[in-house]
């Protein structure tokens, strides 16, 4: 699926060539995906930059509002509909350097808490808690499609 327009589009960038995940919104200007490549993290999003650019600092101040709003949103839907005990927010583009923001949910009982997700590990992966949140997930992805629909 090609998300960008010819000439913002990259050949060899993956999140030029593909939505980047289970593509959960998009607009004009960024998506919303989740993504399964973290086992053991069911609540992880992304919001991708429709235009290949590699840094933040490559859009418009109103582009940088435009992407931080979409990431606040996801945000505050996430604490709300699952009660995490953090979000972590990140936006490192150092092995696909094609502007993005991970959006991920965390809990104590979560395998690598209080490190980060690519840290070494801290406990076993806990099933019933991955399911239950997974459950969560529709609920969720609704509200989220309602929330950026209506604000961006």
């Amino acid at each position: 699926m090609n998300v960008t327009t010819p000439s913002t589009h990259h050949a060899h960038c993956p999140l030029c060539q593909s939505a980047g995940g289970q593509l959960i919104w998009q607009g004009p200007q960024l998506r919303l995906i989740r993504t399964d490549e973290e086992a053991g993290f069911p609540a992880f999003y992304r919001i991708i930059w429709n235009a290949h650019v590699a840094e933040f600092s490559d859009l418009s101040e109103a582009e940088r509002q435009h992407c931080m709003q979409a990431v606040a949103l996801v945000e505050q839907a996430l604490r709300q509909h699952l009660q995490a005990r953090k979000i972590n927010l990140a936006a490192l583009g150092n092995m696909v350097p094609h502007l993005h923001w991970h959006i991920i949910a965390r809990f104590d009982w979560d395998s690598h808490f209080p490190a980060p997700i690519w840290a070494k590990v801290q406990r076993e992966r806990n099933g019933a808690e991955e399911a239950a949140l997974a459950a969560k997930l529709p609920a969720l992805e609704a509200d989220l499609q309602h929330r950026l629909a209506t604000a961006l």
